[in-house]
């Protein structure tokens, strides 16, 4: 009865949380709803707009996301409020270099001491200040540099580095394994879901990347960098309701599959859209030939 209990009110917290994410939306300033539990070992600490993922380890832990403005100190907030020392974050994980998710870098990089990385395409885009025209935001000094195939390992678990190039151009997404009980999963945040810019190149990057990622082998649970992309809160209620034996809603080989292929098949449509943009700005009209105009004849 007891278990039922709490199950419920948990639910019920993440359904309020959920209203009132739809609410602040409503009014463009998105929320931060209560940290919470997704593995014995993930949690997330974002807002309802931006996800922010905290991965504990016996050494320290892992912040994949840095958010911006005031949701940064609120995801350092919901970290001590899970139990957790905000000081023990050791390395922050910037998926891409937009406001959103780099804005609050430097903070955390200055008030907690954690090493930040990003790709080296990435670091120079926040570096550049492209980025901080609209979002004004002091980009973090520049520490570590992430490359395709890199591998950070803290406390017996290794956060596998993939380079997916196409929101922006070094999107950093992450492969790593997640603890239920005595089940471990592959998990995976790809860094930049976004179809956002412009330009055939860019978007055959973002192609091919959605590919490579759809080729790696075992990866049964979604992050995404965005919780509306694929139902984040939906999906923890479910797990706040979750009774023994039932299966984790966040682990399905299945549907992360699909929605990748959902990504690519959009990714496509923009794809023509792009090369018919170019096409009509490459248009020229024809010159006309200039009229013939006959002269006398003359005679033998």
């Amino acid at each position: 009865m007891r278990r039922g209990r709490a199950r419920a009110a948990a639910l019920a917290v993440l359904l309020a949380a959920g209203a009132a994410s739809g609410a602040a939306r409503a009014k463009s300033a998105p929320a931060a709803p209560a940290p919470f539990r997704i593995f014995d070992d993930v949690y997330y600490v974002g807002t309802d707009w931006v996800s922010a993922y905290l991965i504990a380890t016996e050494d320290g832990l892992i912040l994949i996301d840095a958010l911006y403005g005031e949701f940064t100190d609120r995801a350092v907030e919901g970290i001590r409020r899970l139990g957790f020392v905000p000081g023990d974050v050791r390395y922050v994980l910037v998926t891409h270099g937009h406001y959103d998710h780099a804005g609050g870098a430097r903070r955390l990089q200055e008030t907690l001491g954690a090493r930040v990385g990003m790709t080296a395409a990435d670091w120079a885009l926040v570096e550049s200040g492209r980025e901080s025209r609209d979002h004004p935001f002091e980009p973090p000094r520049r520490d570590l540099v992430l490359r395709d195939g890199d591998a950070i390992t803290l406390g017996g678990k290794t956060v596998n580095v993939r380079v997916t190039p196409g929101h922006t151009p070094g999107v950093l997404s992450l492969e790593f394994p997640v603890r239920d009980g005595d089940h471990t999963h592959r998990a995976f945040v790809f860094g930049g879901i976004g179809l956002n810019f412009s330009g055939e190149a860019r978007t055959r990057q973002y192609i091919e990347s959605v590919r490579r990622i759809r080729a790696l082998e075992g990866i049964e649970v979604n992050l995404t960098n965005h919780p509306g992309s694929e139902r984040i809160f939906e999906r923890a209620a479910v797990l706040a309701a979750r009774g023994p034996g039932e299966p984790h809603p966040f682990v399905s080989r299945d549907d992360f599959v699909a929605w990748l292929e959902n990504l690519e098949s959009r990714a496509r449509r923009k794809l023509e859209e792009e090369r018919r943009a170019a096409m009509r700005s490459n248009w020229r009209p024809r010159p006309r030939p200039a009229p013939t105009v006959a002269g006398p004849e003359r005679g033998d």
